[in-house]
């Protein structure tokens, strides 16, 4: 359904909670079709997002631990991936 989301069970070292938050996020964008937030969807999307992360912490404490890595890399520990949004920060800082 949402091949965006990558596992975070199992890594090393463990899930941030930016790459939880992250994963949650997605997840939300997907089954909502909300991809950018206006004034109208804000609270209900940030609500679920929360909730979700919240929910994603739980599970990942509770499951036991998992014998194989996974098998690919979280976006947010990609090296080209925090450069895009180091690029994007900057741009914003300057515009601001």
């Amino acid at each position: 359904m949402c091949r965006n989301i990558t596992v975070l069970r199992g890594l090393e070292p463990q899930a941030t909670s930016e790459e939880i938050e992250a994963a949650a996020r997605q997840y939300v964008r997907k089954v909502s079709g909300v991809q950018s937030v206006s004034d109208a969807t804000r609270e209900p999307f940030e609500q679920a997002v929360a909730e979700i992360t919240e929910i994603t912490e739980r599970l990942l404490r509770e499951l036991p631990a998992r014998r194989n890595p996974p098998p690919t890399v979280p976006p947010l520990r990609r090296p080209e991936v925090r450069a895009r949004i180091a690029a994007k920060s900057a741009e914003s800082a300057e515009s601001a």
